[in-house]
């Protein structure tokens, strides 16, 4: 097979990445359009990654947040964004920037996105098994189908004796 020395990998997923911020962008400008929401998953541990030591502690590796009902002051730059969560009634800031992450999720039109991320520590992309975290709820969401509620797990009560669920984002795709 012949060398790729012009990197359409590393260019496609710039391009992919591209999407993400521009809908971010549109996003942090006039809010989110209808049902759309997002499930964005990137590694605690990567290059400009802030988040709180409580967060990191939990979450040594990596997570996923949701932007839907409850989040402020989402900014966007060239290289990265910021917003205001809460988790477990305790509001947080993140930065993250889009190097760091790894999958971009919309449930309400079943539109992913999937980053390689490469860790310094190795040079290996990390492994694909998000945390789920959901941000307290603002308002109530709209009542959703049964079967769909039993897919989604409710971060706010966490497993009994274990740390974190492990949630795969295969668990909110329509099937």
């Amino acid at each position: 097979m012949a060398d790729d020395q012009i990197r359409y990998d590393i260019l496609a997923q710039e391009a992919l990445r591209g999407v993400m911020r521009k809908v971010l962008a549109e996003v942090a400008r006039t809010g989110l359009p209808g049902n759309h929401h997002f499930f964005i998953t990137f590694l605690t541990g990567a290059p400009g990654v802030r988040i709180s030591g409580r967060l990191r502690e939990r979450y040594p590796e990596q997570m996923t947040i949701v932007i839907q009902f409850q989040y402020w002051d989402l900014k966007v730059s060239d290289t990265g964004f910021e917003v205001g969560l809460s988790f477990s009634d305790v509001p947080e800031k993140l930065e993250i920037p889009f190097s760091a992450v790894r999958g971009f999720y919309d449930p309400s039109v079943n539109f992913e996105l999937e980053f390689d991320v490469k860790t310094e520590a190795d040079g290996e992309a990390a492994p694909a098994e998000p945390v789920t975290l959901e941000p307290e709820k603002k308002a109530e969401p709209k009542k959703k189908p049964a079967a769909e509620k039993e897919k989604q797990p409710d971060a706010s009560e966490p497993a009994a004796g274990k740390g974190a669920d492990v949630v795969s984002l295969d668990a909110f795709r329509k099937k």
